[in-house]
């Protein structure tokens, strides 16, 4: 046990948590949304500090981030827990059966120990994710600080729920994030996804603002989240909010945890969702969860040549010079060296 960071001490016992926006008020005994921040006699802990229930060196197109380092390769840990609820929750068996518990399982794997197998793994960087890393911030921001000094970078793959002052706190130390927008209705957010979407919103924004390099994906589940009307309304937001230059990965749903009478989503329709992006000016639209079907290249904004030909998470061509296309000159947005 650890404790917390971003929570204040109110009369009898009870404390609020600042550290997401959903800011609980926890009483004394008593856990917050996420089943790993307890509140023991007045005193706030994170429970999975050092506690890593996954680790694997990944290909960083797996968060997936296409313009930060591609190539490259990124060590990936998680603990126990998430703040969200999702009906579709890929990862369920470490994010949600859980919360709530009094056992918090994990292998012990200090900061240090993280670092340690990821250079000696040759990645690049440290992704916190498979869970939400936001739940456990304390262990990402001490291993984050580490990391730094053995000259690697630091990658959120989030829900976008964490508050402004807990992002600034680590912004000079976190490189990148995938966040998840997983549609553009309070509707779809407060049923399937159990939070706010406005929430989500502000909190990319606030990435942006923070130059914290950032690519977005929305898993496309039918009849939830697939209209035209919600597509281009992300679309939109990302083009007049973000920024054109920021990737929009568009993933196919698979059905999985409470969503198993929803088929996979049609190729097309991810395909529609590509075009969607494309049409609103936004330079870098993706294609998840369908390798082969051409949506996962990167294509040159200024003169539309193929520079980097991926299938699934590999990269099969990169013919990028220090990010910039080799026949016209443009410099692509992103991360490169």
């Amino acid at each position: 046990m650890k404790e917390a960071m971003f929570y204040q001490k109110l009369t009898g016992r009870k404390v609020h948590c600042g550290l997401c926006r959903f800011r609980c008020l926890i009483a004394d005994g008593k856990r917050g949304i996420c089943g790993v921040r307890e509140n023991r006699e007045g005193i706030l802990y994170t429970l999975v500090y050092g506690k890593a229930v996954a680790e694997h060196a990944d290909p960083i197109e797996k968060k997936p981030l296409f313009h930060f380092l591609p190539g490259s390769r990124s060590y990936s840990v998680a603990t126990v827990g998430c703040n969200f609820r999702c009906l579709h929750c890929q990862n369920y068996s470490i994010s949600q059966a859980e919360a709530g518990s009094l056992r918090i399982s994990g292998a012990d794997l200090p900061p240090a120990e993280i670092v340690r197998k990821a250079v000696a793994a040759g990645c690049s960087s440290i992704s916190y994710t498979y869970t939400e890393p936001t739940i456990f911030y304390e262990y990402a921001y001490d291993t984050a600080l580490l990391a730094r000094e053995a000259g690697l970078r630091n990658v959120f793959v989030t829900n976008g729920y964490i508050t402004p002052e807990a992002l600034g706190k680590i912004r000079p130390w976190l490189d990148a994030a995938n966040i998840d927008l997983k549609g553009y209705s309070e509707k779809f957010y407060r049923e399937v996804v159990h939070a706010m979407l406005g929430e989500v919103l502000d909190s990319i924004v606030e990435y942006k603002r923070l130059g914290i390099w950032i690519e977005l994906t929305t898993l496309i589940i039918p009849d939830y989240n697939d209209s035209d009307g919600e597509l281009k309304g992300i679309a939109r937001f990302i083009a007049d909010k973000v920024g054109v230059d920021t990737p929009w990965h568009v993933s196919q749903f698979h059905p999985t945890f409470k969503l198993t009478d929803r088929h996979r989503t049609p190729v097309a329709t991810v395909r529609r969702a590509r075009q969607i992006g494309l049409d609103a000016g936004l330079r870098y639209v993706y294609e998840g969860n369908v390798p082969g079907e051409g949506g996962e290249n990167t294509w040159c904004p200024g003169c539309c040549e193929l520079l980097i030909r991926r299938y699934g998470f590999y990269i099969e061509e990169n013919r990028t010079r220090d990010g910039k296309c080799p026949s016209c000159g443009t410099i692509l947005d992103g991360v490169w060296t």
